[in-house]
């Protein structure tokens, strides 16, 4: 096809497979087969290329006017530098946002999850691991920070496409104020805690499994948004997931186990656990105030309507949290109206 052509993204993503990828592996393009792999909530598009010889790769398609994919780059090499496994990147196209990555293989912790919860623990445990590695592999100011400008911006999300645009009900004055008081909390609760790197979606969906004789291994995904943050972000995200929720009896199980391993690897966790588990608790309000903002705006922004369906269980982890802690329950109120069950009331402080 003559470059004049290509006019479409998927006509040049196929272009760059002849010219970059096919002599590379000494066949001719017609050769390699395409099926998509997997999409995310961003831009980005992932590809799976099959060879004759029955080899695999996965083409990330990050539109350079859309995606910025260097931070990818950069992180992937923090996580060989770890030893912990992540996709490795055989080439980079960054002007046209074309990488080609190792294959890790088609079965992730959600899906294996979802088909037998009896593996969870025997999973579980080496994502634990996985974890307290990435931590212990933190260099102060390689990362960008995850400071109170990141942080409120993630909150005034639910602010504006939770409630002003999927309720079309934005908060009034006196919620304004309620939430300010909880959105400072929230910020001055995460700032305090000790820093280190921080995947920022350390969840089941991007955690691949990697099965041998000797272990069950887990490898990295989606590690593009990492940054330098709270000690408690990455272990909330995977035990108070978008897409599988957990008894609070196992949850806790597991939290108290990445507390031990986390001390024993001399990593800065509370010394005391009761006061990790409310910094772990309100790391987790905040994140998820954070994704009903953005699962809202995937929908009416992006046209990604299936997250919505997930709305419940993060209100549901808003709920729970919001009763638990007395600063916390004017959330109960904005949700009650939010959810028609009762009239907006006035907020006293």
């Amino acid at each position: 096809m003559p470059p004049a052509a290509l006019n479409t993204r998927d006509e040049k993503m196929l272009a760059w497979i002849a010219a970059n990828v096919a002599p590379a592996f000494g066949v001719p393009a017609e050769a390699i087969s395409m099926a998509t792999a997997s999409a995310d909530a961003s831009f980005r598009r992932y590809f799976r290329l099959a060879f004759p010889n029955g080899e695999t790769r996965i083409l990330m398609d990050a539109p350079p006017e859309r995606e910025d994919s260097r931070p990818f780059v950069e992180i992937a090499e923090l996580f060989a530098a770890a030893g912990i496994p992540a996709p490795a990147i055989e080439k980079a196209d960054l002007e046209q946002g074309f990488l080609l990555l190792s294959d890790l293989g088609r079965v992730d912790y959600l899906s294996a999850l979802k088909s037998d919860l009896e593996l969870a623990d025997t999973l579980i445990r080496p994502a634990l691991d996985l974890l307290v590695r990435w931590q212990k592999a933190t260099r102060p100011g390689v990362l960008p920070p995850y400071d109170e400008t990141l942080l409120r911006r993630e909150l005034n999300l639910f602010s504006e496409w939770c409630m002003g645009r999927h309720f079309n009900s934005p908060p009034d004055a006196a919620e304004e104020a309620a939430l300010e008081k909880i959105f400072m909390a929230l910020i001055h609760s995460a700032l305090e805690q000790p820093r280190v790197f921080v995947h920022r979606d350390f969840m089941p969906r991007n955690l691949m499994l990697l099965e041998s004789d000797a272990a069950i291994t887990p490898a990295v995904l989606d590690f593009q948004d990492a940054v330098e943050g709270p000690i408690t972000y990455d272990v909330v995200s995977l035990f108070r997931d978008a897409f599988i929720s957990w008894e609070e009896e196992q949850e806790l199980d597991w939290v108290v186990r990445y507390w031990e391993k986390a001390r024993a690897a001399m990593l800065p966790v509370h010394a005391d656990f009761g006061d990790f588990w409310r910094a772990y608790e309100w790391m987790g309000l905040q994140r998820h105030l954070k994704v009903l903002g953005i699962f809202c705006r995937l929908n009416y922004r992006d046209g990604k309507p299936h997250y919505l369906s997930d709305l419940s269980r993060f209100i549901g982890y808003a709920r729970k949290m919001a009763n638990r802690y007395g600063e916390l329950k004017p959330l109960l109120l904005i949700f009650d109206r939010l959810e028609g069950k009762q009239p907006v009331m006035q907020y006293t402080f």
